[in-house]
């Protein structure tokens, strides 16, 4: 999968399907279940690595977790997030944005309206997705976004400016339904959306909220299985299974063979010491 197969997507009105992962197991899951597009988030440092904030995020945390999935995935198009601070300028986000390409992300996703840091890494041949709306790296307070007629045309207006900079995709975060169709019908390129309503070109969600690997939910969300109940429930059997010793059971055992066995006793018992 490629930028151009997720383009001609949309161009053929066929819906787009993403979503955020960050290690091998899932990362194969996803690539087994044909969704076209796997985001490296920097998510992962409030879901996974216990963070406080987005923020904490290094290129380090995203590059290694990148690795991970790409190990997984062999035809989902993988694309990585530039964290907190490492795109404020064209070359620091060039520099960072080859790192992560060189660790195996097709393309990379960067916060806020940047379009002299798209244009940069466009001319450098580097496919950039942008992300405006509900920006998680900067806004501490996870709020709807583009409320009024006035942030909702200017939203709008940075969108297309974003693609005329270069960007080949736009992901929109927690904004309204009808300023997402807007975005969705003026641009030529995908938008990805989450809390955005029904009608951008795709959907992106976090796989542990879209599994249900926690108990809180989001309104954007919808947990299309709970895998917390029952893994917790597993754990607690087996915590059981151990402290009544039922397991591990002679199933879960091997042997010497009976000859060597003869052999380990014996020389066991001739090199014991005196007691």
């Amino acid at each position: 999968m490629n930028a151009a197969d997720i383009q001609e997507r949309k161009t053929e009105g066929r819906p787009i399907c993403a979503i955020t992962c960050y290690d091998y197991p899932t990362a194969r899951w996803v690539d087994a279940a044909g969704i076209e597009l796997i985001l490296v988030g920097d998510s992962v440092g409030t879901y996974v690595l216990g963070y406080a904030s987005e923020k904490e995020v290094t290129l380090n945390d995203i590059t290694h977790h990148l690795r991970a999935v790409c190990r997984g995935a062999t035809s989902s198009y993988i694309l990585a997030d530039l964290p907190y601070g490492t795109c404020d300028s064209p070359e620091s986000a060039l520099a960072n944005a080859k790192t992560l390409i060189d660790a195996g992300a097709d393309g990379v996703k960067l916060e806020g309206f940047k379009p002299e840091v798209v244009s940069r890494l466009a001319a450098a041949g580097i496919d950039v997705c942008a992300h405006l709306g509900l920006l998680p790296q900067i806004h501490e307070k996870k709020a709807l976004q583009a409320r009024n007629a006035d942030t909702a045309l200017t939203l709008v207006q940075q969108s297309i400016e974003m693609e005329q900079a270069g960007a080949w995709c736009l992901v929109l975060e927690l904004i309204p339904e009808e300023v997402a169709k807007a975005v969705s019908l003026k641009l030529t390129i995908p938008t990805i959306g989450i809390g955005a309503g029904r009608y951008t070109d795709g959907q992106v969600l976090i796989l542990l909220d879209a599994l249900g690997f926690h108990a809180f939910d989001f309104r954007h969300n919808h947990r299309f299985v709970d895998v917390e109940t029952p893994a917790t429930a597993a754990l607690q059997a087996y915590a059981s299974a151990v402290r009544d010793r039922t397991f591990p059971g002679t199933e879960n055992t091997r042997h010497l063979p009976a000859d060597e066995l003869s052999l380990f006793t014996q020389t066991l018992a001739q090199s014991a010491p005196p007691a």
